[in-house]
């Protein structure tokens, strides 16, 4: 194979990506990363979210942000671009699923995935420098006081995040990784976290993973985009791949690299469509399970806007800093955005829950005539981020959808198994109504989860999920691809089970074990 460009090429940087860089990286092979979104430096990050060329990921509109909003029929789906993937926009908690989730899905037969995982969720810890929130800020205290008012104060804790706390905006040599990593800078408290950190204490894995696999030789190349991977030689690749990509995200000058081995590491909106695309054409021997078994996390996003006239700063603290675990099957996360980050207020209306759309309207209407000054306090405000908490409601009960190839759009979503996706958790709202109480806020939601009854989700999963054959998963217990050789998948669409919880921690630790079972270069 010593005539090929590279022994793996990894198409997409986040959590899975970055992972199987560094791992391949140490084991002596030559590796290219390729990601389609842009190499973002600290100050290269907006100050608010109102930045949208900054922020943004439209590229058909000139904008190459990080944050990517995608619309499906059955939910609208919250993602990140660019080097160091969904971790640029990510929350930074880190929590491990509970038992239900290792023991269920179309992987729950394969292995003994809770034994078999443990140690690599703490090689995860360790890499995504995986610390316990110290302070607590307004937000946090408020789902505390909710926690007391319903008899779960003993289930509210502090976030296990990945952040650099030290001394606030201190900056210290590589506190991680024995000298070898970036010099890193105590965290400020902000709450602009998924903004982009501009004060170098988010641990994203530009800062780890992708860093020490730099160190060892792995190339990165942003701003390109993979579009065809075809076998050569033998239909199995057996013999290796050419990976062919834009120069530019929607232009059509071309380049091509082979590799005997590829990762599909572009997260489910990156690579289910393209391997859909990649199995009508270059890659027919694909299982028929991709873009099956896809699961939105079961969650809820709701927004309340403190109309008090001497209200506290919602926005200090973490993006994420606690967590209330509500039944066994719910928890409940307050989240912050830094101060001036409002855009979403242009998104959003009062949630109204009921099956019939048209009820919906007539109960935002009717919201409007019995609280109009709150309404008008809440969206004119000019501390709106400031005053605003978003809650995050997930649950690991289950349902599934299918995304395939749409005629007028890239994809679509089909419902699969179980109740589709709602927008209307009644538990979510009750917990919502509790906070408002407490801020004098009203619930609003996405415009899409009130008005089309498909719900918001940062955690999209699945489409290329583990089975012990072609017939039942997309990929094995090792990640490899059924149908060909040396090709693998490492990312969310790997994601077998609904975790019920934010999934970074256990993509990475899944992606570990699976770059444990290859070996070094040559043996």
């Amino acid at each position: 194979m010593k005539h090929l460009d590279y022994d793996y090429v990894i198409i997409g940087s986040g959590f899975g990506g970055s992972v199987s860089a560094f791992r391949l990286s140490e084991k002596g092979y030559r590796v290219l990363i390729i990601e389609k979104g842009k190499w973002f430096k600290a100050e290269d990050f907006p100050k608010t979210n109102w930045n949208l060329k900054k922020w943004l990921w439209f590229p058909k509109s000139g904008f190459y942000g990080f944050f990517k909003m995608t619309f499906l029929n059955h939910a609208t789906i919250l993602s990140g671009v660019g080097v160091g993937g969904g971790s640029l926009t990510y929350a930074n908690t880190l929590p491990v699923p509970k038992k239900e989730f290792f023991n269920s899905g179309s992987w729950a037969n394969l292995n003994k995935w809770e034994n078999k995982l443990k140690p690599f969720y703490n090689i995860a810890y360790k890499m995504l420098g995986a610390s316990t929130n110290p302070k607590l800020y307004e937000a946090d205290l408020t789902i505390k006081k909710i926690a007391k008012d319903i008899g779960k104060e003993t289930h509210f804790k502090a976030a296990k995040v990945g952040i650099y706390f030290g001394e606030a905006g201190k900056t210290v040599k590589d506190p991680y990784f024995k000298g070898k990593g970036p010099d890193r800078t105590g965290c400020t408290h902000c709450g602009a976290c998924m903004t982009g950190c501009r004060y170098n204490a988010k641990n994203t894995l530009d800062k780890n993973y992708l860093y020490l696999a730099q160190q060892l030789g792995a190339e990165i190349i942003a701003e390109k985009e993979v579009y065809n991977v075809s076998p050569i030689g033998e239909k199995d690749g057996s013999e290796g791949y050419k990976i062919d990509y834009k120069l530019r995200v929607g232009k059509k000058k071309i380049n091509t690299v082979t590799a005997e081995g590829v990762i599909f590491s572009g997260g489910v909106m990156g690579t289910v469509p393209l391997l859909l695309e990649l199995k009508e054409a270059s890659l027919p021997n694909l299982s028929n399970c991709v873009g099956k078994n896809v699961r939105t996390n079961n969650e809820s996003l709701l927004l309340l806007t403190s109309t008090n006239k001497n209200s506290k700063d919602y926005s200090r603290g973490l993006a994420i800093g606690s967590v209330l675990q509500t039944d066994k099957n719910s928890h409940l996360e307050p989240v912050r955005y830094g101060e001036g980050s409002s855009f979403f207020r242009l998104l959003t209306v009062p949630i109204i829950h009921n099956k019939f759309a048209i009820i919906r309207f007539l109960g935002i209407i009717g919201v409007i005539l019995k609280h109009p000054l709150r309404l008008i306090k809440t969206i004119f405000t000019k501390n709106y981020a400031k005053r605003t908490t978003v809650l995050l409601f997930m649950q690991t009960l289950d349902s599934t959808l299918q995304i395939k190839r749409g005629k007028l759009t890239r994809m679509k979503s089909v419902k699969e198994s179980g109740e589709k996706p709602n927008a209307f958790i009644s538990e979510a709202l009750a917990l919502g109504k509790k906070f408002g109480k407490l801020v004098s806020g009203i619930p609003f939601a996405n415009i899409t989860d009130v008005l089309l009854g498909t719900p918001t989700t940062a955690h999209i999963l699945g489409g290329s999920v583990m089975g012990k054959d072609k017939n039942s998963g997309v990929i094995d217990k090792n990640c490899m691809v059924f149908g060909y050789k040396n090709m693998m998948v490492c990312d969310g669409s790997i994601i077998s089970a609904n975790p019920g919880v934010n999934p970074s921690l256990t993509i990475t630790a899944i992606t570990e074990y699976a770059m444990s079972k290859i070996p070094k270069k040559g043996i």
